[in-house]
């Protein structure tokens, strides 16, 4: 609903119903992860997707249907059938889908609140009689209800004390909130968008903004030379700073989400930037540079005190190999080596392995 919001807003103010479908389960094979969301109008105009396609025509009708009924409901689609007409997945996994109705005067509400603070977690009722029933909540409160003040309480709590780590799944509460409970909830939270530090002024630094952004990184372009580091070359920066990259590091933001992406290839800035960021916890670190440049790098960093531990942790030369030349090519090397290393995943070839996709049962 977030994602969408403007759009739903828009259909809203033309005077149309609009209805949710949020993947709220996923069991083996599923083409995307819990908290994806497609809205659709009683036109028929859809705009998200929870399956990439498997199953919307089939989610399309049950919205028309919640639509007319006003009543919620949860929606499971397995294996696709023989028949080629009946809908499901062809990947072999199985959903659970709740569609439910858009409350027009409370998205209203939601878009005002949203310019106030951010929202921290979203929190779907899936059983009972108020199944449908949502609740936000923001720092400085919350709005809708999942049946009970109590219930909203303790979901509050429970979500409140797990948002930064992100991501959706299922809770179980009592009617009044008590733990364990027959209420089955789906929560999806929203942490704040990860850093990623992008430090060298340079054409290929204008290619790993952009993928940076795609990634959902906040995105902030560091470089010394002021004539170099500019907003309008760095326009969809994020933040644009001049200033010697290890010191701007020093009193930057920094945990265990954050990546680092050293574009600079120059060792009065390479070797303390990389030292003050192999110390702290970023996730990833990278360089640019020849094996011959990384080789005489790591003699340097050992030098400087580096420890044989702290490099370990060090991607360089930078991205995977896939040939990349050209600064597109290099940003998706490296993008696609940050995905890799967050999800701790070798970064091969899909084709001829074995095993799971994409770490969540089979794939």
């Amino acid at each position: 609903m977030i994602e969408h919001l403007e759009q739903v807003r828009r259909w809203q103010a033309d005077g149309r119903s609009v209805a949710i479908a949020a993947l709220v389960d996923a069991e083996g094979s599923a083409p995307r992860d819990p908290g994806a969301e497609m809205v659709v109008s009683d036109a028929a105009e859809i705009a998200g997707s929870v399956s990439g396609g498997c199953v919307e025509s089939a989610l399309a009708q049950e919205a028309a249907a919640v639509l007319a009924t006003g009543r919620a409901r949860l929606v499971s689609y397995g294996i696709a059938e023989a028949d080629a007409i009946s809908a499901g997945l062809l990947c072999g996994g199985t959903i659970r889908v709740l569609v439910a109705p858009l409350d027009a005067a409370l998205c209203a509400e939601l878009e005002r609140r949203l310019q106030a603070s951010p929202l921290r977690a979203l929190a779907w009722r899936l059983s009972g009689e108020r199944a449908g029933a949502h609740l936000c909540i923001f720092g400085d409160g919350v709005l809708g209800t999942l049946g009970d003040p109590a219930l909203d309480a303790a979901l509050t709590a429970d979500a409140s004390a797990s948002f930064a780590r992100g991501a959706g799944d299922l809770r179980w509460f009592g009617e009044r909130g008590e733990p364990a409970g027959e209420v089955e909830i789906f929560v999806r939270r929203y942490a704040p968008a990860p850093e990623m530090y992008v430090f060298g002024a340079s054409d290929f630094a204008q290619a790993v903004v952009r993928v940076g952004k795609l990634l959902g990184y906040r995105v902030t372009l560091c470089d010394a030379r002021a004539a170099f580091a500019t907003r309008e070359r760095f326009a969809e920066a994020d933040e644009v700073v001049v200033a010697w990259p290890d010191e701007f590091l020093a009193a930057a933001p920094v945990d265990e989400r954050t990546a680092i992406v050293v574009l600079t290839h120059d060792e009065k800035f390479d070797i303390p930037l990389l030292r003050a960021a192999l110390y702290g916890p970023a996730q990833y670190v990278g360089a640019i540079g020849s094996r011959r440049t990384h080789a005489r790098r790591l003699g340097l960093l050992r030098e400087a005190g580096t420890t044989d531990a702290e490099l370990a942790r060090l991607r360089a030369p930078i991205g995977l190999d896939i040939g990349a030349r050209t600064p597109a090519e290099t940003a998706i090397a490296i993008a696609a080596e940050i995905v890799a290393h967050r999800n701790a995943r070798p970064g091969g070839s899909l084709t001829g392995g074995e095993g799971p996709l994409r770490g969540r049962g089979e794939r």
